[in-house]
């Protein structure tokens, strides 16, 4: 398991004027848009990114994650996280968008969402 990439996931609810201010600003871009998550990219480098969050999506129960940390393989580190106890807060879960990811609570209270792109066979 390596990791490809760690995203910080900024909740607001000022999405567009969030989004623009990183657009004008940094000179991010749009990578994804689905309305309540927007991940802005680097066009120099696309591993540097942003999620802009307004609430969690469908349900607005769930934990909101502060971080995201792209894994090869995230089976691998759900195992760990259970084998240690640690608090999953959202379950691992195949996402219509072609994610499989699950949320786990650091030390610090902080909600890490722990994913891998789901590619078809």
């Amino acid at each position: 398991m390596s990791i490809r990439r760690v995203v910080p996931d900024l909740n607001t609810d000022r999405m567009d004027e969030s989004r623009e201010f990183y657009i004008q600003v940094f000179g991010f871009e749009v990578g994804m848009d689905m309305g309540w998550v927007a991940t802005l990219a680097s066009p120099d480098n696309p591993t540097a990114q942003i999620n802009l969050l307004r609430g969690t999506g469908e349900s607005d129960t769930r934990e909101a994650p502060d971080l995201t940390i792209e894994v090869t393989d995230v089976d691998a580190v759900y195992d760990i996280v259970v084998e240690r106890g640690l608090e999953v807060v959202y379950p691992l879960t195949d996402e219509e968008w072609g994610v499989r990811r699950f949320f786990v609570t650091d030390p610090g209270g902080f909600v890490v969402n722990v994913m891998s792109h789901v590619h078809p066979t």
